[in-house]
């Protein structure tokens, strides 16, 4: 983010929050036949993660069952990914994320740019705990043996979690723009190999100063540099470096649109970012999202889901009355 902005998530710690009663209601809602989907959705998308973690252990101790899996049974489709997505801890979603991205048949490659990309040091390396705690899997050498090429290379790069913070260097920005230039003309391995180095290495504030230089070494913008010489998922995964780098809600905001849009609503990747980013910065990608395409999040959401589903989605978002 460009300093001094300020982001904003949708989602905060409810306030007189009551564990057992929410355990109790939870409770009621998931007894019997049918299954109380509104009271689901009133608590659990109006409470934050950490409230939600105290209400499984609530629900545990007064009924003797374990929430998610209540939840997984109760409850199906999309409804069910977002209720049960919304237990999990932000590095244990991101891992579950992950895990099932990879372990279908062929890989998820979009699922591994949009958290790879856009994750900090410290998630990362929480993410790779949890991934092994709770797969008894290696997150490198899964990524390792689901991936190929320049594309693994720089995954393999970003999972490290190695990137340097808040250090700038002015003098080595031109020399980091003048090597990023020449693998956009050369395109040889080692160019491609120097190129994502840069990018997954730096820290961000060098990065905007690389960018900066590299604009005015090449009179282009990076992105489109990148666009232009390289392709398929290793071009798909420096762009999202680059776009995080600027403005990573602006990032989470075309990957919505080109999800809803693009891909007649990809319902696993709205969920995700939704989820993902609800915390941390979801109010300020609505915002990006209605400056960058007129409609608001919240008007194409409910143009293309429906039902509980959509109510859930909506609830996320935090919708206001201008949005409708």
């Amino acid at each position: 983010m460009f300093c001094g902005d300020y982001v904003q998530g949708t989602i905060f710690p409810a306030p007189n929050f009551n564990p057992i009663m929410d355990a109790q209601m939870l409770g009621g809602a998931l007894q019997g036949f049918g299954c109380d989907k509104d009271m689901l959705i009133n608590i659990l998308t109006q409470r934050c993660n950490a409230q939600r973690l105290m209400i499984a252990e609530a629900y545990q101790s007064m009924y003797g069952r374990d929430l998610i899996g209540d939840l997984k049974e109760k409850l199906s489709d999309h409804f069910k990914d977002i209720m049960v997505g919304l237990m999990y801890p932000p590095p244990s979603y991101d891992a579950h994320e992950l895990w099932h991205a990879m372990k279908g048949a062929g890989t998820e490659e979009n699922c591994l740019i949009d958290i790879l990309a856009s994750r900090t040091n410290g998630e990362i390396f929480q993410m790779r705990e949890t991934y092994c705690l709770q797969y008894s899997s290696n997150l490198q050498e899964d990524i390792y043996s689901e991936t190929s090429g320049h594309f693994r290379d720089t995954l393999m790069n970003l999972v490290q979690g190695t990137r340097e913070e808040g250090y700038t260097d002015p003098a080595l920005a031109a020399q980091d723009a003048m090597v990023l230039w020449e693998a956009c003309q050369q395109k040889t391995g080692e160019h491609k190999t120097m190129l994502q180095m840069i990018l997954c290495n730096k820290s961000y504030q060098q990065l905007w100063l690389v960018f900066q230089e590299f604009q005015n070494i090449s009179g282009q913008d990076i992105v489109d540099a990148i666009n232009e010489c390289y392709d398929g998922y290793f071009q798909e995964l420096l762009v999202a470096i680059v776009l995080c780098i600027r403005d990573k809600p602006a990032y989470f905001a075309y990957r919505l649109y080109s999800a809803i849009h693009d891909f007649g609503f990809h319902n696993k990747t709205v969920i995700r970012i939704l989820i993902a980013r609800s915390e941390i910065d979801l109010m300020t990608i609505r915002k990006r999202y209605k400056e960058r395409y007129g409609k608001s999040l919240f008007h194409d959401i409910k143009n293309f889901a429906s039902g509980h589903y959509e109510k859930a989605l909506l609830a996320i978002c935090a919708g206001d009355a201008e949005d409708y």
